[in-house]
This record gives structure tokens, C-alpha cells and sequence, in this order.
């Protein structure tokens, strides 16, 4: 009797410039790796030292162009898992955060989902935004990239991978995965991503700014413009 191959995931995190980051986040996927899955870094150009540092604890290096999108899709291309987990460089993952992947996929229908969210602040709005994140991502079904998405691979296929666009990469392929499968599988255990993007703006700056852009695209704005105006 032929034995059914173990589901493997491939961990695909896209990287620019975050040498101050990197090694942390490669950190605790170094169990995972041991299991059987992997990691696939998506670089976009970086000059600093992320590249060097991430070699050791990595199993494929990408060099491609400069876009998250495209170089999740780059990595994806690339990696060999039956399910891939998009994970940005600043964001923290526990070490059995696999295990729990594979054992909520065997228990849901769901062929898509993500994790809920804790920021690194701690400032007591953040506490407040990060519950915000969650809550909305559970009633509307839509994950941003900070929830650590992941989706099955034939799945993410059949829809086209990332949409080609330099912001809200994220909202839109929620929407067509939500259509394609259904709302995500949103699991309770939090991964830790850098407030700083909220910290170095202002965090009530910060809110309105994503608002502001979340409607506008709503409303069929550009999003090649909507990722000037967040620049």
C-alpha cells in the first residue's frame, strides 16, 4: 500500500531592506524546516545585509523585482509546498504555529485563513487597533498581509496568485479568494508584527490614512495612486 506523502508548507516571505529584522523572523521557522516545510525568501533588491544574514536559515533565495505582490508570487512560483504561508520580515510566528495549521486544515472545510494579530507596541491604542484587526477580519473575511496569510496551493493557482498592483495586494486577493472558497479559516493563536509603521506616523494618523485608502479603493480608486498618497 503506497503511504500519502505528509502536507509540507512553504513559508514565502518577501524582503526589502529589513537586515535589522530578518534573522529574528527566521528564527523560529528553524523547527519548521526540521519538520519538513520550508522557507522562501522573495528579495526586491535589498542593499543592506538581509540577503546574507537570511542564507543560513533559508532554503531558496529569489532576487526579483521590487513589489510585494510580485515577489510573493515569485516565491510561490518557486516553492514545492502543498500550502503557502506569506509572511511578512517583521512579523514574529511561534514555533508550532505549523502544527496548527495542518490540524485546523484537517478539522475545517477552509482552504485559505489566517492567523490573529498582536502588535509590538506597547502603547494601550495599540491593544485597541490590533482587536480592531481581528474582529473586522472575522466579519468581513478579508486578512491583510500582517495576519500571515496562507492558502492552498492549487487554490491560490486557480485564482491567479497576488494581483499585480503595488498596494492593497492583500484586500484583493481576500475578495477573490472569498468568491473562489469561501471566508477564511481564522485561527485564534497571534502572530507579533513591528508597529512601526503606526509609531513612526502616529498611530491616529496612521488610522485614518488606511481608512481613508480602504474606502477610496472601495470606491474603485487607483491603487498605483493609493500607493503614492501611503508613500
Amino acid at each position: 500500500m503506497k503511504l500519502e506523502r505528509p502536507v509540507s508548507i512553504s513559508i514565502i516571505i518577501p524582503t526589502l531592506n529589513e537586515a535589522e529584522h530578518i534573522r529574528s523572523t527566521l528564527e523560529p521557522l528553524q523547527a519548521m524546516r526540521k519538520r519538513g516545510h520550508e522557507i522562501v525568501l522573495a528579495d526586491g533588491g535589498s542593499n543592506d545585509d538581509t540577503v546574507p544574514a537570511a542564507i543560513p536559515m533559508i532554503d531558496k533565495h529569489l532576487q526579483c523585482n521590487t513589489g510585494r505582490a510580485m515577489q510573493m508570487n515569485a516565491g510561490a512560483e518557486q516553492a514545492r509546498g502543498d500550502i503557502f504561508w506569506f509572511i511578512h520580515a517583521d512579523t514574529l510566528v511561534q514555533p508550532d504555529m505549523d502544527k496548527e495549521l495542518l490540524a485546523a486544515r484537517i478539522t475545517s472545510k477552509s482552504r485559505w485563513g489566517r492567523f490573529d494579530v498582536s502588535l509590538s507596541g506597547n502603547q494601550t491604542s495599540l491593544r485597541i487597533i490590533e482587536r480592531m484587526m481581528n474582529w473586522r477580519s472575522r466579519f468581513t473575511g478579508i486578512a491583510t498581509g500582517d495576519q500571515g496569510i496562507f492558502i492552498c496551493r492549487s487554490l491560490f493557482e486557480r485564482i491567479g496568485g497576488f494581483p499585480s498592483q503595488p498596494l492593497m495586494e492583500d484586500i484583493e486577493i481576500s475578495i477573490r479568494l472569498k468568491k473562489a472558497a469561501g471566508k477564511p479559516l481564522c485561527l485564534h493563536s497571534k502572530i507579533l508584527t513591528s508597529s512601526r509603521r503606526w509609531e513612526s506616523r502616529g498611530i491616529a494618523r496612521t488610522i485614518f490614512l488606511m481608512w481613508r485608502l480602504r474606502l477610496a479603493y472601495a470606491l474603485g480608486a487607483n491603487p498605483a495612486d493609493l500607493a503614492r498618497q501611503y508613500q
